[in-house]
């Protein structure tokens, strides 16, 4: 099923492959949006996965082009015929494989196939509170947001940057403030948000 309609009291539904849609009423609709990837794909003439990323050979070369790398959200990767996950460690881990593999194709070498190693998976979700997987382990509250916050400052580049980041978090853990986080624009048409009349 997917949304073909969202409105203040409810949503509509279809089925992906056509057919009569269902319309469930509900006073709060929460909406986790989908990962598209860039307008800039279609410009390449390939073909594309149904999110708009290109499907890349095992060295993330694209097909028909072997000197063109394609990472990222643009990228349709898949090892052993599983999607690999859009997450920030895939994207790392392929982007340092692309660069080895060029510097392997200067230097007259055949490429490598991307290999993804997951290292678990961290989500922050309040104050002091975060979940986290690590093979078959699962771990939440303060610890798992300490292993989150401890992963993300090793990550980030430069000791100026860790140093800064460390600080901001500090004196907003301290004086419970939060950065706004805004998006502004236009007030929604009520009379578009009105759910339609039924016809039953």
């Amino acid at each position: 099923m997917r949304v073909t309609g969202i409105y203040e009291n409810g949503v509509t539904l279809a089925p992906a492959g056509g057919g009569a849609t269902r319309r469930i009423g509900s006073r709060t609709v929460m909406w986790a949006a989908g990962v598209a990837a860039s307008p800039l794909a279609r410009s390449l003439g390939l073909p594309l996965d149904r999110a708009g990323r290109v499907p890349v050979n095992p060295d993330l070369s694209l097909p028909g082009d072997d000197r063109v790398f394609v990472i990222g959200d643009l990228a349709a990767i898949s090892e052993n015929g599983e999607p690999i996950p859009g997450l920030a460690p895939a994207v790392m881990q392929a982007g340092r494989q692309t660069a080895a593999n060029i510097v392997r194709k200067l230097r007259g070498g055949a490429t490598q196939p991307y290999h993804y190693t997951d290292k678990g998976t961290l989500a922050t979700i309040g104050r002091a509170a975060a979940v986290g997987s690590l093979g078959k382990l699962t771990f939440s509250g303060f610890i798992a947001w300490f292993i989150w916050a401890f992963v993300h400052l090793v990550y980030l580049s430069g000791f100026r940057n860790r140093l800064l980041v460390f600080l901001n978090w500090g004196w907003s853990y301290v004086t419970y403030s939060r950065a706004a986080r805004l998006i502004t624009g236009m007030e929604p048409n009520l009379k578009r948000l009105q759910a339609p009349e039924s016809k039953t």
